[in-house]
């Protein structure tokens, strides 16, 4: 009888053998990592691999690819992949000139150029450009895309990088302009700057020309807290600073002040969602907030005077209010105005509220597309120069997305004028798009969106995921990957709305977090044993793929429900939930719970996977897959867990990209590789031949 170890074990979780793969940059890690992703290329990188990875190359490749937009002035920005430009080219146009077929763009910065230059891996992390003038920018390079990123001043006239201007090494954390000589600087660079999460403990005032590191103080909190950030409100009449601070991730104190530091805390509930604009402010408590002999339950929005709040006066006026399956999904501002998205039953629906002395006017924007999956967002970087355009985005699972631009303040309101349309990437013929619902271990009905041939055998070769966290919403989209390599070789895909998401408002995500969590695993469950039930498929022909916090629902599918699935996607994941606090993980403990709490301990072994683990049992082949330079999860959860599981006997396959952060690739081949690998791996696992569509 083979002799196992087992640990570290749930009885015994601190007796941890495999700590040495924690270090990331470690000798002896990084040839185990080289050593095991050798391997399952070796396994899965034949010629179909290699056709797959050239066709999805190909597809992020395409040159009439929706080159996605932010107005600022009259410019709008891009940053553009292509084969000749894998990192990316930041180029700018006008408006006008977008809008027709072959826009001319202008170059600002070859960040390949830069890279090659520097000798650095840079990544592009974003810009912000000073609002004023708009001659300067500040820009953000991540080093293999970690979240850390070195900020370097760009002078928008000459094209070239500021030698002498604001450069700041390389820290989590980021910047906000107060004029073109000075910056709010909310960044970890510093000793005793940092949080325990590596996030700004403080903002600080950095003056042009000045030392980052002797910039004064203006607010500051503890290291215990999830981090601080500061911005300036141009929508206001006078100078007016935000300073907020994160206790944990779900909660938010919310100061103003001028350019010495905090001067009024806001009365609002910690964990409630707000945006202001001038002197109107709109809010959304998380939980009921009973203020001015009022009750307001969680999720209804609500409006009011900033200057009548902090004066005292509690008089919202309710502007939107939740149901069952009626959820707000998002709201912003724009030329005053406030435009609010939610889902009634999945549907998106949009409407525009303008506030006023006496009541604010609502308007249903009945011309937005309400079939799919359908975004709005504001079209100007800066929202004191907003004129009424926002961006609409509309697509489903069978159709690419198109891009329009909506103007608010046309009267009458007209329908959206598209922009652009994304290019079709598969051949859609034959499939169709249904909605379905399984049952929950608690009676709870779980939404999920199924696209494949209309017609089952029984034996689909089947396709699924979810997120389930954080209140993130996971609607069904025009997926091009999964398009390419599952459905249009005849599978079947679907994507569950397990709890823990924000489809169904906060009531869904809070079933689903903390002691939760482990029933949102069963929702997935759930699913994929209502498809058996439908006669879609086998479970042995499921193929189950998650990232992130969905990579911790599919290690846990991998030690719970082992008998439901043929395969498992491990991608960019969390498992380890007893130290995974202590590998970037703490900003998660809202979300999760806190490992060092015994309390909290007693439902996170529930869902630890890396403990769970034990020999002779059903696991189906699972392949773990990382980046060495994810810094928001810890590349030691997949490294640990593919070696306990491969010295527990079972067919674990482990894969490690050099680089791409908490993501799949630096670049478009990564991304195209670290793909094509999941989906050759699931295809073998199940059985499925991709060359005769079984």
């Amino acid at each position: 009888m083979t002799a196992f170890d087992l640990r570290p074990t749930l009885n015994a979780p601190d007796d941890d053998p495999y700590l040495w793969l924690e270090d990331v940059e470690g000798e002896r890690a990084l040839d185990w990592a080289a050593s095991q992703s050798a391997r399952t290329l070796e396994h899965f990188d034949g010629t179909q691999f290699e056709r797959d990875h050239d066709a999805l190359t190909a597809i992020f490749d395409r040159l009439d690819n929706i080159p996605l937009i932010t107005r600022r002035g009259q410019h709008l920005y891009n940053l553009w992949r292509d084969a000749r430009n894998p990192r990316g080219l930041w180029r700018r146009t006008t408006l006008a000139a977008y809008m027709t077929a072959d826009p001319q763009w202008e170059p600002l910065l070859d960040l390949d150029a830069l890279a090659a230059r520097d000798s650095e891996d840079w990544i592009w992390g974003g810009a912000s450009v000073e609002p004023d003038k708009r001659e300067r920018a500040v820009l953000r390079l991540s080093r293999g895309g970690s979240a850390a990123v070195a900020h370097r001043e760009f002078d928008l006239g000459t094209l070239s990088l500021v030698a002498d201007g604001f450069n700041l090494p390389e820290a989590k954390g980021g910047i906000n302009w107060l004029d073109p000589d000075t910056l709010l600087l909310s960044s970890a660079f510093g000793d005793g700057m940092a949080t325990r999460c590596g996030y700004a403990r403080t903002v600080r005032l950095w003056k042009r020309g000045a030392d980052p590191l002797t910039a004064p103080v203006i607010f500051e909190t503890g290291s215990e807290s999830l981090g601080v950030s500061g911005h300036l409100d141009r929508t206001a009449e006078s100078e007016r600073l935000w300073f907020i601070e994160r206790p944990a991730f779900f909660e938010k104190i919310i100061r103003i002040g001028d350019r010495s530091g905090p001067k009024m805390q806001i009365d609002l509930p910690r964990d409630a969602w707000w945006n202001g604009f001038g002197d109107w402010l709109a809010v959304k408590p998380r939980k009921p907030w009973t203020v001015g002999g009022t009750t307001h339950a969680a999720d209804t929005l609500i409006g009011i005077s900033l200057s009548s709040f902090i004066a005292g006066k509690r008089d919202f006026s309710t502007l939107f209010e939740p149901g069952d399956r009626r959820s707000l999904q998002s709201f912003f501002w724009n030329d005053c105005k406030l435009i609010i998205s939610y889902l009634v039953n999945l549907v998106p629906r949009f409407e525009m509220f303008t506030p006023g002395r006496q009541e604010w006017t609502r308007l249903a924007l009945e011309t937005v597309p309400t079939e799919g999956t359908v975004s709005l967002w504001p079209l100007d970087a800066e929202r004191h120069v907003s004129n009424g355009e926002v961006l609409v985005s509309a697509q489903d699972p069978i159709t690419p997305p198109q891009l329009f631009l909506f103007d608010l303040n046309a009267r009458p309101l007209g329908a959206p004028v598209i922009l652009k349309r994304h290019p079709e990437n598969f051949d859609a013929s034959g499939l169709a798009v249904t909605r379905h619902e399984a049952v929950a271990t608690d009676g709870e009905m779980i939404p999920y969106t199924q696209v494949g041939p209309a017609n089952s055998d029984g034996d689909a070769p089947l396709h699924l995921t979810a997120y389930g966290g954080f209140g993130i919403s996971c609607l069904p989209s025009y997926n091009s990957p999964l398009g390419k390599l599952w459905l249009e070789r005849g599978g079947t895909c679907v994507v569950a709305n397990i709890r823990g998401g924000g489809e169904f408002g906060t009531r869904w995500h809070e079933a689903g977090r903390r002691e939760g969590k482990r029933l949102a695993h069963d929702d997935f469950a759930a699913v994929a044993t209502d498809l058996v039930r439908r006669g879609i498929t086998r479970s042995r022909r499921i193929a189950a793929e998650g990232c992130s916090n969905g990579g911790l629902l599919i290690a846990n599918m991998l030690t719970r429900y082992p008998e439901l699935f043929g395969a498992l996607f491990c991608a960019v994941p969390l498992i380890d939930m007893r130290r995974y606090t202590k590998l970037f993980g703490a900003g998660g403990i809202g979300e999760y719970g806190d490992p060092d709490k015994p309390e909290d301990w007693t439902f996170l072994r529930e869902i630890s996977a890396y403990h769970a683990a034990t020999p002779g049992q059903p696991y189906p082949p699972i392949l773990l897959a990382t980046t060495k330079r994810d810094d928001r999860v810890h590349p030691g959860h997949a490294r640990k867990t593919a070696a306990k599981l491969q010295a527990l006997g079972y067919p674990a396959y482990f894969y490690e990209a050099s680089a791409g952060g908490h993501g799949y690739g630096k670049n478009n081949r990564e991304r195209a590789a670290f793909v094509a690998l999941g989906h050759n791996f699931l295809r073998s696992a199940i059985g499925w031949r991709a060359d005769s569509g079984r």
